[in-house]
């Protein structure tokens, strides 16, 4: 598994990904938002999100997302993973757990201990490795109506 920074050259491997990635939750976005995305996560602005693709054989088969972000409670900050997905017929060969242990190198890298997630439910899949690699907190998230 190689799992490395999204680069200029990766947009269509990642606009694929991503586009799954949504489809999976049933989410689609109209196009200037991927492009605003693939901007954001090329940029060298701090507060912009970071992405690492994995890639395994030659082909990309999964991407992160994740943003480091200010905390009250911790001022080092805190690191948010966004998005992660992997392409069904490449899970169970590491590509997610890759990913993940890449995010928590770049916190690290930057002296940033708390690196968190959300995922819903149903996702019993992606649940049985962050049962492995993270610890479930009791908070329910809420947000604000539209």
């Amino acid at each position: 598994m190689d799992i490395r920074p999204v680069s200029a050259q990766d947009k269509p491997k990642w606009a694929q990904l991503w586009y799954a990635y949504l489809d999976f939750y049933d989410t689609s976005l109209p196009l200037n938002v991927y492009d605003a995305t693939f901007a954001a996560v090329l940029s060298d602005d701090p507060h912009s999100p970071c992405g690492y693709l994995a890639w395994h054989k030659g082909q990309a088969v999964g991407l992160v997302h994740y943003l480091f972000h200010a905390h009250c409670w911790q001022p080092e900050g805190v690191c948010y993973l966004q998005d992660l997905f992997t392409t069904p017929e490449s899970r169970g060969i590491g590509a997610g757990r890759a990913l993940i242990q890449a995010v928590y190198g770049a916190a690290d890298a930057r002296g940033v201990e708390n690196v968190y997630w959300m995922t819903q439910d149903f996702n019993a899949t992606a649940r049985k490795l962050y049962d492995k690699v993270g610890e479930v907190t009791p908070f329910i998230k809420y947000k604000r109506p539209v």
